[in-house]
């Protein structure tokens, strides 16, 4: 018995409802429209994820003084932070939950649309949406891979970029903050720069599968960058690590 098969009634729901609105629109659509209803219903979640980031850049100057004042006693410091986002009613694990809710829908969606069904069987602009790109034959089929690939690339550019801003706001507040405290700066972490180049992992990851699988991560990372654009529409600054997998 596979491990996926725990998810197979979250499945079939998820097929009946896409079914159902593909009796009414392309089948194409009928998975960009459901999509965009499972983001909307997880909408509040990102807001309050974006609140959380808000309070942690908030808290920053506040959190480097703690790191001064507790060098060496981690269990102090612990309980400080602790106290201090009680007390501010924050969490530096909120920007987590919404990546993490997705994942089960991520799972169900990407199980839905590898598995043989009937869904797999219709088709966008000519092209099944069953088909991998490695079984593409004629101009029409690549057509729509390659808009599909554009659109993906475009998405994940203006992720990275997203990233790569969020990265130097934060280098450069944390450098303030550390001054204002008369604490070092935290020491440069090398990893972190590769962080904004995993916004590219979707197109890569839209080549291995079917088509229909490529319709909706194109749906649900465009859902991501215009729903973060929103969040963060005053120019607050956001995680450099929050990079959208689903």
């Amino acid at each position: 018995m596979s491990v996926f098969a725990v998810l197979d009634p979250a499945v079939d729901l998820a097929h009946d409802t896409v079914a159902a609105l593909a009796h009414v629109v392309p089948t194409a659509l009928a998975i960009v429209l459901f999509t965009v209803c499972v983001r909307l219903a997880l909408h509040p979640l990102a807001r309050a994820a974006a609140r959380g980031e808000k309070a942690r850049a908030r808290l920053a100057p506040q959190v480097a003084e703690l790191n001064r004042k507790h060098k060496g006693r981690p269990e102090k410091l612990r309980a400080a932070l602790a106290e201090l986002y009680r007390e501010e009613k924050a969490s530096p694990f909120a920007g987590c939950l919404p990546m993490l809710v997705q994942i089960p829908f991520f799972s169900v969606m990407y199980r839905l649309f590898t598995t043989p069904n009937d869904l797999l069987d219709h088709t966008l602009f000519g092209a099944p949406l069953g088909l991998h790109v490695g079984s593409v034959q004629g101009a029409g089929q690549w057509a729509v891979f390659a808009v599909l690939y554009a659109g993906l690339t475009a998405v994940a550019y203006v992720g990275f970029r997203r990233a790569r801003r969020a990265q130097a706001a934060q280098a450069a507040q944390t450098a303030q903050a550390a001054q204002a405290a008369k604490a070092d700066g935290a020491p440069p972490q090398p990893g972190l720069a590769v962080l904004p180049y995993l916004s590219f992992g979707t197109v890569l990851f839209a080549a291995l599968v079917p088509l229909a699988a490529g319709v909706y991560l194109l749906t649900t990372t465009t859902w991501s960058a215009a729903e973060r654009a929103w969040l963060y529409r005053d120019g607050a600054p956001e995680s450099a690590g929050g990079v959208a997998l689903v």
